[in-house]
């Protein structure tokens, strides 16, 4: 079989672990990132000897477009193209009805023009989400509690970024246990900008909402980063009739790494699926794995 030709749109931090990890996969070729027309002359510096383009049709054919683009775009930026016949694969992570409705919308684009939409495909949504259904499978009965952090989260931090008056910031989040997290936000603002108005900005945003949110004014961001994020999953329930089963699962990871390599998986996944928009948990994980399928088998049961 030929290689499966990839192209990663966006070169964020998110778009550095995906191109890094498809350059990795040897059953795929990165044929060029996608980048807004005043970004592309930037990142050709940066990544020298891959194409980078404003326009996917320079790149010829393409398997599959790696989304790595803030979650507010996804719903814009996939039909384009998924309308192509290219599949998609996003790491959408507003959860709930939000999902649910993305979900529906590609699902219908995805069937009309013979592709394949895979969504919230990160760490989180995106495995943990397989974590927490097999939690469900060994106690069906309980309660999951899903604890994050301390770390910095991407897709907090670039909500943040795009409020009208932020120059740059970061938000990382910190668990309370039991499910319960706050959020400490650092921004830097241009000048002449109110502070408060930026704070209550924050604190309204459905990101920040539901959530404990302090927000700092600092001089510099990038003084604060650290990529690195984790999570605690715990599930106290119950196995037929018997009582206190526990589970957990520990996760630490550098952020950014971590969702590009789930993504480039899931780019794998979509090949291997009817056309149609699905999330991790409708595709067999073995499809996820690059390998022989016999021997995946073998190794892994």
């Amino acid at each position: 079989m030929t290689n499966a030709r990839i192209v990663v749109v966006g070169y964020g931090n998110v778009g550095r672990g995906a191109v890094e990890a498809v350059l990795e996969s040897p059953d795929m070729d990165l044929v060029g990132i996608i980048e807004i027309p005043q970004k592309v002359e930037d990142v050709k510096k940066k990544v020298k000897d891959i194409a980078v383009t404003s326009d996917i049709k320079e790149l010829g054919h393409v398997d599959v477009a790696i989304l790595a683009i803030g979650s507010r775009a996804v719903s814009n930026v996939a039909p384009l193209y998924l309308k192509m016949g290219i599949n998609t694969v996003d790491a959408y992570d507003i959860h709930g009805d939000a999902t649910m409705k993305l979900k529906r919308e590609l699902n219908e684009i995805a069937k009309k023009h013979n592709a394949v939409s895979i969504i919230s495909a990160g760490w989180d949504p995106g495995t943990d989400s397989i974590v927490r259904a097999l939690f469900e499978i060994i106690a069906p009965r309980g309660v999951t509690y899903v604890n994050f952090g301390p770390g910095m989260s991407m897709g907090h931090s670039v909500a943040v970024k795009a409020i009208p008056g932020v120059k740059d910031a970061i938000s990382i989040t910190v668990p309370k246990g039991m499910g319960l997290h706050k959020r400490l936000v650092y921004v830097e603002i241009k000048d002449g900008v109110d502070f408060k108005q930026i704070e209550e900005a924050i604190k309204k945003d459905p990101y920040f909402q539901h959530d404990e949110t302090h927000v700092y004014k600092v001089d510099n961001v990038k003084n604060l980063i650290d990529m690195g994020h984790g999570v605690h999953i715990e599930r106290k329930g119950v196995s037929g009739r018997t009582h206190n089963q526990k589970m957990e699962f520990i996760m630490s990871v550098i952020n950014p790494a971590a969702t590009g390599q789930v993504m480039v998986s899931a780019a794998r996944a979509s090949l291997r699926q009817k056309p149609g928009c699905y999330s991790l948990l409708e595709i067999p994980p073995i499809d996820f794995i690059y390998g022989d399928r016999e021997q995946l088998l073998h190794n892994l049961i």
